[in-house]
C-alpha cells in the first residue's frame, strides 16, 4: 500500500503540476524550484543537499531552469566558489502552484478523516518518517 500510494501521489502530482502555464518544466524541475524556496539566499550546495543529489547533477537541471527564466544564479561576492540561486517571477509562480497542490491534497485527505483517524495517521506518518530518516542512502539498496 505504501508503494502504491507513493506512485499514486506521483501520478497526481504530474497531472496537477504540469499545466499549460508550466508545460516547459517537469516534476523534477518543480522539486528543484521547491528546494530553492522563496528566500533570496539559497546556495547550489544547499539545494543539492535538500534534494539528495550532487551539485553536478543539479547544475544540469539548473542550466535549463535558468534558460527558461524560472531561476537566476550568481556567484557570491565574498566567496567566488559559492553560487547563490533564487527564483525569478516565473519560478515564484511555479513554487506557489506546487505549494497549492500539496495544500489541497493535504486538506482533502484531512477533510475525509475524523479527529481520531487524523491522530493515528499523524503518528503513523511520523513513525514512517523516522524509519526512513534512520537509513543512510547506501543502506537501503
Amino acid at each position: 500500500m505504501l508503494v502504491n500510494n507513493f506512485h499514486k501521489v506521483q501520478e497526481l502530482e504530474k497531472k496537477a503540476l504540469v499545466t499549460d502555464e508550466f508545460s516547459d518544466i517537469s516534476c523534477n524541475d518543480m522539486h528543484i524550484i521547491e528546494a530553492i524556496g522563496l528566500g533570496n539566499d539559497s546556495k547550489m550546495g544547499e539545494v543539492a543537499k535538500r534534494l539528495n543529489i550532487t551539485v553536478g547533477a543539479l547544475t544540469t537541471s539548473m542550466n535549463a531552469l535558468v534558460h527558461k527564466g524560472y531561476v537566476a544564479r550568481c556567484r557570491s561576492d565574498h566567496d567566488r566558489r559559492v553560487v547563490n540561486v533564487y527564483l525569478l517571477d516565473k519560478g515564484k509562480a511555479a513554487y506557489r502552484h506546487h505549494a497549492l497542490f500539496h495544500e489541497r491534497m493535504v486538506d482533502n485527505i484531512m477533510a475525509a478523516l475524523d479527529p481520531e483517524q487524523l491522530e493515528i495517521l499523524a503518528g503513523t506518518l511520523e513513525t514512517l518518517m523516522n524509519y526512513f530518516e534512520s537509513f543512510d542512502n547506501d543502506e537501503i539498496l
